[in-house]
């Protein structure tokens, strides 16, 4: 009996695991037809747009060639334009005024007012009228640059919430401002103005904010630089108490109790520090000599790392080949309508 059932009990088994296999087949079936469907959709789509341009290709043509025609008389036209840049390293956030000076620029440029151009740049307006913008760039800066920014900021966070922030995290993320180098670009029609405009974009730095940080940075330096004086002339006096110490132990007779052979006493010699003084009159001694070195190293808003060019370089912006741009613009324009009428066509037909 028995062995009867089991075929009985295996037949239900087999025709379950049969409709799970028929199943799972559907399933991958519908996904590859789906995927074919994606991809014939997108053929139809090239399709219908290279039939639109094959059948008004000569029209297409004949406009392309026209603009391109047009693009290059406007390259003649225009004047040429050039470039220079300078670096420089600000201090005391001076970057901020820099930014905020090029922006006004850049606005007296576009309303043309040339006069209080000339004036800010102690120039001739004619020189002025030559000049088309002025940019604030990033400047180069090295690994070691990149890693006192990191080191810095990381400083600047609490210890939690510094943990978060890993190194090339912090180097993908950071803005313009991160760094103290950056690199002014002026563009003018003329390639032999850029020297004249140095020392207006050297005022650009001025300003009160800088000069009260300045004035901060000195006197917090002042104030260290006198208590580390202070301390080293305490230290100077407890040396010299330790070397009279030192002096009067050497010169008084040694006291010696003999016990017995093997046996020698004397007296115990006094417990100094003037080593461990030296070291640290040492380090105090080193960091007035980086406070004097940094006041002299930043002792104003910003130091010129490169000058301008005598002669700028020539400007070949992609945007300034209009005989490349205009043809590209009136093929996809061109494109673009044929495509739209088309389309139009096709709901109209679809409809009937």
């Amino acid at each position: 009996m028995s062995q009867d059932s089991l075929p009985q009990q295996s037949q239900p088994e087999e025709e379950d695991l049969g409709q799970l296999f028929n199943a799972i087949g559907k399933l991958f079936e519908r996904f590859f037809n789906f995927i074919i469907s994606i991809f014939e959709f997108l053929f139809s789509i090239v399709i219908f747009g290279s039939k639109a341009i094959i059948e008004n290709f000569k029209t297409i043509l004949i406009v392309v060639i026209v603009a391109g025609a047009l693009g290059f008389g406007m390259e003649k036209i225009m004047p040429e334009r050039y470039d220079s840049t300078m670096l420089v390293r600000t201090y005391f956030d001076a970057k901020y005024q820099l930014y905020t000076n090029l922006k006004y620029y850049n606005a007296l440029i576009k309303d043309e007012n040339y006069a209080t151009l000339a004036a800010i740049f102690n120039v001739d307006e004619g020189t002025m009228m030559e000049v088309k913008e002025f940019e604030m760039g990033k400047g180069p800066e090295s690994e070691n640059d990149k890693m006192q920014q990191y080191d810095a900021f990381v400083r600047s966070l609490d210890s939690s919430r510094a943990q978060d922030i890993d190194y090339q995290d912090f180097i993908n993320n950071r803005g313009i401002f991160s760094g103290d180098i950056f690199e002014i670009r002026v563009e003018a029609t003329r390639k032999d103005i850029f020297k004249s405009l140095e020392e207006g974009v050297n005022n650009s730095f001025n300003n009160l904010y800088s000069v009260k940080k300045m004035q901060q940075r000195d006197s917090m330096i002042t104030i260290r630089r006198n208590n580390i004086l202070r301390s080293i002339a305490e230290m100077d006096s407890l040396q010299n108490v330790y070397i009279n110490v030192l002096e009067e132990e050497s010169q008084a007779t040694r006291a010696k109790i003999s016990l017995g052979e093997g046996f020698p006493l004397q007296q115990e010699k006094s417990n100094t520090k003037e080593y461990q003084l030296l070291n640290k009159e040492i380090e105090l001694r080193d960091e007035l000599r980086q406070m004097d070195e940094e006041k002299v190293e930043e002792d104003e808003f910003f130091k010129v790392m490169s000058t301008f060019q005598e002669v700028g370089n020539k400007v070949n912006k992609i945007s300034s080949k209009y005989s490349l741009v205009f043809p590209a613009l009136a093929f996809i324009l061109l494109s673009l309508g044929f495509l739209t009428k088309n389309y139009i066509r096709f709901v109209k037909n679809y409809e009937r």
